[in-house]
């Protein structure tokens, strides 16, 4: 069927934004075994932002919390105020960043602009989420955003009901798989998926548990156009 929509996901899709996590928990793991030199902060870290992803969900926020929260947990509370203030710290950093688009990004939405209806759907912070798209030049070019506190059948459903979009006529294009990929193909919907250099664990998918069909993958953004229409076709 030919493509009428095409849904973008922001993060790590059309701007960085896990390479700033990635940096922020290198500190933090440093900080940390200046205190307890044999735990794996790594590990227990993970463990506390499953735990508490129903509680405060996705975004820098809750990255932040859980980073406070393993750190006290781990040093038995002894952790002082000032490192403490240091983490807090780096939450603000990295809500206060510019948001640095990938290559090809824009280019890309203004070639597609001109072909399809393109949306915004993320998932996470509203107000980091609404913050990084103002910064980033982007607005104009969507017809329009959805920022979801989760991606799933549930939540893509929600979409199309609400911008009377058929699943067949929608391609959804990202660097998630478990976000991304998954729920929009079990819909019928199809999907375009373009890795990023890191991906949080949580977004990973085993080869075996993919769909088998409904969606493919490409190097880069600038790859798109090309697989889009040979879906046309």
């Amino acid at each position: 069927m030919p493509v009428r929509v095409v849904g973008f996901d922001g993060d790590d899709t059309l701007w960085h934004s896990e390479t700033r996590f990635h940096v922020t928990q290198g500190e933090f793991r440093e900080l940390l075994q200046r205190h307890v030199p044999d735990a794996d902060v790594d590990a227990r870290l993970a463990e506390m932002e499953m735990k508490n992803l129903s509680i405060y969900g996705y975004g820098v926020k809750s990255f932040t919390l859980s980073m406070l929260e393993t750190a006290i947990e781990l040093t038995a509370g002894r952790i002082p105020t000032s490192d403490l203030e240091v983490i807090l710290g780096w939450g603000k950093r990295m809500l206060m960043e510019p948001t640095k688009l990938l290559d090809g990004v824009e280019k890309t939405l203004r070639d597609l602009g001109g072909r399809y209806d393109l949306l915004l759907i993320t998932k996470g912070d509203l107000f980091d989420q609404e913050s990084k798209l103002a910064r980033s030049g982007l607005g104009e070019l969507f017809l329009g955003v959805e920022i979801l506190s989760e991606k799933n059948a549930e939540t893509y459903r929600g979409v199309f009901t609400r911008r009377g979009i058929k699943p067949e006529d929608f391609v959804m294009v990202g660097n998630s798989l478990r976000s991304d990929v998954v729920p929009v193909v079990g819909l019928g919907a199809r999907a375009v998926h373009i890795p990023y250099e890191v991906t949080w664990h949580h977004e990973h998918v085993p080869e075996d548990e993919l769909p088998a069909s409904g969606w493919s993958r490409v190097a880069t953004i600038a790859d798109l156009s090309g697989v889009l229409g040979s879906l046309d076709r």
